[in-house]
């Protein structure tokens, strides 16, 4: 009688797993699909972005060569390869090459929208705020105060890479723009700060004795001395090491 019950309840276990394996195994092996079309899905994006960067860093290199042998239009063409393949830190960069192309050729409004552009390309100010900063110093005799102020301010905040630089510039604007009280205070702070390139010091107490004499003679020096010390953004790394979050 004890067997005939263990085969009964053999059975009743029997017929519960096939029912279990009935209800569950669909949604189960339906999980694992998805996860293997998710894990596919990312492989295949991650070798598209690396496949990108290195036809970028191609293109890239391609224009700093242009640049040395003086082939402008190979340039032009290059850093636009570069910046329509590449992701946001080679964007960025080859936009700000041929924005430097356009300067040369004195085409000043294409460069500042180059450089907006730029600014935009990639989130990082290391590679951003070199772009605001130069577009801001090209439009410095054309644009109103309030333009270059707007311009200028985010930069000045504390811990953005080229913020002496930035304050400098700031000052220049506000004294070309008749505010020399206002620009004094912004020379005097930048004597005074620990963390400011020694030929940006020298260049804010010749402003600020410029102010104290009542002469604008050597403004337009100082301008262009300013426009030509920022330090370079950095150049992008090695394909394999760039972040793919454009």
């Amino acid at each position: 009688m004890t067997d005939v019950f263990e085969e009964v309840e053999e059975e009743l276990r029997s017929e519960r797993l096939k029912r279990l394996a009935r209800t569950w195994l669909p949604v189960v092996g339906g999980i694992l699909l998805v996860a293997l079309i998710a894990a596919l899905a990312w492989w295949g994006w991650q070798s598209y972005q690396t496949s990108r960067a290195g036809t970028a860093s191609v293109a890239y290199q391609r224009g700093l060569e242009a640049i040395e042998n003086g082939d402008s239009a190979g340039a032009e063409s290059a850093f636009t390869e570069a910046a329509e393949s590449g992701n946001g830190a080679y964007k960025s960069m080859a936009l700000q090459h041929r924005a430097g192309i356009a300067v040369a050729a004195n085409r000043i409004p294409d460069a500042v929208e180059l450089l907006d552009q730029a600014a935009k390309a990639d989130g990082d100010p290391i590679l951003a705020d070199p772009a605001r900063l130069k577009a801001a110093m090209l439009v410095m005799d054309t644009g109103t105060l309030e333009e270059i102020e707007t311009r200028l301010e985010p930069l000045t905040a504390e811990n953005r890479p080229l913020r002496p630089f930035a304050q400098e510039a700031l000052g220049l604007a506000r004294l070309q723009h008749g505010k020399p009280a206002e620009a004094r205070e912004v020379f005097v702070l930048l004597t005074l700060g620990q963390d400011v390139p020694d030929s940006v010091r020298q260049r804010a107490q010749a402003a600020i004795g410029m102010i104290d004499s009542n002469t604008s003679a050597g403004l337009a020096a100082l301008v262009a001395a300013q426009s030509v010390t920022p330090p370079a953004a950095p150049q992008p790394t090695a394909p394999a090491q760039e972040q793919t979050s454009q």
